[in-house]
């Protein structure tokens, strides 16, 4: 059988912040304000993975009222995640993901994203898609006060 799921995630932008992306730290004077890392990437990928599984969602495991998780790295949610999905007799195939954010451009580091998500998930690199986009100044993201992400998981039965 196979199986889909969405995720989706948005966060603030602000000085004082870091701006993780998929597990890479992109320099940027502004950043993503979050209980975690603010890693709107990871998360979006973890709630697509969760909810091909029917496992629910991200805050079902990992909540952000819970100061356990405070500034928690969130490649650590996605290989808690990966084992969840193995322990339900999934295993991934694909990610499919977009950023959207205005600034800093994102090309030159999606290889690294790439790899971080496929290496964490234990899967191969081509089996995570990565692309970034803007707004065209549009709204809150094309303002830099956010940005969001969007992915898509495929997982099958072992």
């Amino acid at each position: 059988m196979i199986k889909v799921g969405i995720g989706y995630d948005a966060h603030q932008l602000a000085e004082g912040h870091s701006l993780i992306v998929g597990g890479v730290s992109i320099p940027s004077k502004i950043g993503s304000v979050g209980h975690s890392d603010g890693d709107a990437l990871v998360h979006s990928i973890v709630d697509a993975l969760l909810g091909a599984a029917s496992l629910g969602d991200i805050g079902t495991y990992f909540p952000s009222d819970d100061e356990k998780w405070k500034d928690t790295d969130s490649k650590y949610f996605l290989s808690e995640t990966a084992t969840r999905i193995r322990e339900a007799g999934f295993e991934i195939r694909h990610i499919d993901c977009v950023v959207i954010l205005q600034s800093p451009k994102l090309n030159e580091h999606i290889p690294a994203m790439r790899y971080q998500i496929a290496y964490t998930l234990q899967i191969d690199e081509s089996a995570v898609s990565i692309k970034a986009t803007t707004t065209d100044y549009l709204g809150y993201i094309g303002e830099g006060k956010g940005w969001a992400t969007q992915a898509i998981a495929t997982i099958a039965t072992r």
